[in-house]
């Protein structure tokens, strides 16, 4: 029998947990994308490689907070979509 999509979570809730459980150096196991991900900022600051390292680097910074702002304002509006909708079953 197929696993609904909330048994689906949970079920890779429960392996992530244990994943993380059985993992010494987080840092180190995360590095890799970090590490990509400050790459994707640096070749989105600047495609052809024309700006000198440190405009690069203060660009893609940019980048990097305004992919975080994003994020925040999605967060916000979904927490507030949340509260309205609790309010209104009430």
């Amino acid at each position: 029998m197929p696993l609904s999509p909330s048994e689906k979570s949970l079920r890779g809730s429960i392996a992530a947990h244990y994943s993380w459980a059985k993992t010494e150096d987080r840092s180190a196991r995360t590095a890799p994308g970090r590490q990509a991900q400050e790459e994707r900022y640096l070749r989105e600051a600047d495609p052809e490689g024309v700006l000198d390292p440190q405009e690069r680097a203060r660009r893609a910074a940019h980048l990097k907070k305004a992919h975080m702002a994003k994020l925040a304002l999605a967060s916000a509006k979904a927490r507030r979509l949340k509260a309205e909708a609790r309010k209104a079953a009430s």
